[in-house]
């Protein structure tokens, strides 16, 4: 069995090691920048994505999918460090999370992501996406008022941080602001069709163009035109590390005292059921991209995450998911076994250890640049558009969702979302699961699909539309399963219908013992 499967990855070795080539190149900044808006330090970033990359990569199910640092976790993890006023702290809740994911998939929980409605997922991620725009504002512009000289200069209410933006633009550094412009415009053009047509723009990731473009400018503006170089505090502050005991000093372990501490537990929860939805989400939309259609076992995945949050937690890294972007980016670059997602690992591994000195000549503003992207493509006005014209029904609780999310935080927002969501699938069932029509003398009760005791008091009102002196014709031929509570409405009728003189037909459907038993005995 274990020759077969080297046999297998040996095989595909030389497109696997090529697509881990390209998925480093895009992970690397994103890992660095998703560390920076989580206020986290940059190391953990770069932890997450090595957890992601060595370890899961082998746990998992997926052959395709990649692990490592979700933008959608940022806004949780930045508030929960800023409740818990400890990075220490929020670890002991990233181990706790992973342990809640594993106990999950143990539970065969897999299923949870289809429970979900689309639009509350959806305005989700466009509030994270928002969030994430007003958030790498100040870096993009290099704006040092209020600035602690760390990553977790970010303000936690939405409040503050809409002011935050008022302020900033008259507080702009040029360097910073140019090489933001730069690197958006090289995003763009990146992702043009014109620039796809050719191989060796599809091989080079347009983010790892933005970082390059933003090290040799302020390299050159640094020697020549100084006052347009960004300062020292809006570079990337990553530990230089010679040895492997340099590196492993560089590691953050979580505080178990934070065990005390209620909110350790609400905040373990909220990251394993966000995390897990984002997991079982990008996992879906890998398996509709992967060109043989393999299928990943749900349950498998949210094992294999579970286990990279308790290592990524305990060695100080930011929490991972299955993400969509890097996965995406594996698949594209021709990927074929999870052999290309570990390369990745290796590959950040070795920038680590060797190319650290590099990485701190990465300005911040390109990796706002890469964030203010990744925050557009979350919230397209083209999504919004989408769900308005798909109806209220859509509509509301998407955009509830987000407004939720805004103005108080992402799980308070989700569980509202949910709530208007249901609102709409109940009213929409409520009305559509019975209609009573009436044609002379004659009424027609229709069960058009499956009744639940949600339609209980819909049942009622209608049958007391049914006049004296009339007749009625009970369907319900349609209806797979009718609940408990609606064959006693009906019984209840039946038992009253001679006293108004109203004569009553029952037509059931095969297999319903249950109706027929008690309209028998009337």
């Amino acid at each position: 069995m274990i020759h077969k499967h080297l046999a297998y990855y040996g095989q595909h070795l030389k497109q696997d090691v090529a697509a881990g080539l390209v998925v480093f190149l895009v992970a690397l900044p994103l890992c660095l920048g998703i560390a920076l808006a989580s206020g986290a330090p940059m190391f953990s970033g770069l932890i997450a994505g090595l957890v992601g990359g060595l370890i899961v990569a082998w746990l998992s199910g997926s052959q395709l999918s990649v692990s490592g640092p979700a933008a959608g976790l940022t806004v949780i993890v930045f508030n929960a460090i800023e409740q818990l006023g400890s990075y220490q702290g929020f670890l002991v809740s990233l181990v706790l999370a992973g342990f809640l994911q594993l106990l999950l998939g143990y539970l065969r929980a897999g299923v949870i992501g289809a429970f979900f409605p689309s639009s509350v997922i959806k305005g989700m991620l466009a509030a994270i996406g928002l969030i994430l725009i007003i958030k790498q504002m100040p870096h993009a512009v290099g704006y040092h008022e209020g600035f602690e000289g760390d990553e977790s200069y970010m303000q936690e209410t939405a409040a503050s941080s809409f002011n935050e933006l008022l302020h900033l633009f008259t507080h702009i550094t040029p360097g910073a602001a140019v090489i933001t412009a730069v690197s958006l415009l090289i995003l763009i053009i990146w992702e043009s069709a014109w620039l796809k047509k050719f191989s060796w723009a599809r091989l080079v990731p347009g983010a790892l163009v933005a970082v390059v473009w933003g090290v040799v400018y302020n390299l050159l503006a640094t020697d020549f035109l100084p006052n347009w170089s960004v300062h020292d505090d809006h570079l990337v502050r990553f530990p230089v590390t010679t040895t492997p005991q340099e590196l492993f000093a560089q590691l953050t372990f979580p505080d178990f005292n934070f065990l005390a501490d209620a909110k350790v537990y609400s905040i373990a929860f909220t990251l394993a059921i966000i995390a897990s939805l984002e997991t079982l989400l990008s996992l879906e939309a890998v398996d509709k991209l992967d060109p043989l259609k393999r299928t990943a076992p749900t349950n498998r995945e949210l094992k294999a995450q579970g286990m990279g949050n308790i290592i990524s937690g305990l060695l100080g890294g930011v929490p991972i998911t299955a993400v969509i972007v890097r996965s995406s980016a594996n698949i594209n670059a021709g990927g074929q076994t999870r052999v290309s997602c570990f390369v990745h690992g290796l590959f950040l591994l070795l920038s680590i250890v060797f190319f650290a000195n590099i990485l701190n000549l990465i300005p911040l503003a390109c990796l706002a640049a890469i964030l203010l992207q990744t925050g557009y493509k979350l919230a397209k006005p083209k999504m919004f558009i989408e769900f308005y014209k798909q109806g209220l029904n859509q509509f509301i609780p998407f955009a509830a969702t987000i407004v939720a999310i805004l103005i108080t935080d992402l799980l308070k927002g989700i569980v509202i979302g949910i709530a208007i969501g249901l609102y709409f699938v109940i009213r929409a069932n409520y009305h559509a699961s019975i209609t009573l029509s009436k044609e002379g003398n004659h009424y027609t009760l229709l069960m058009n699909k499956d009744v639940s005791f949600l339609n209980k008091a819909l049942l009622r009102k209608l049958l007391n539309q049914i006049e004296e002196n009339c007749s009625v014709t009970i369907d319900a031929t349609r209806a797979a399963f009718i609940d408990h509570d609606i064959l006693e409405t009906i019984d209840d009728f039946l038992q009253t219908a001679p006293d108004d003189n109203i004569r009553v037909d029952v037509i059931d459907v095969k297999g319903k013992h249950s109706v027929k038993s008690i309209w028998a005995q009337v």
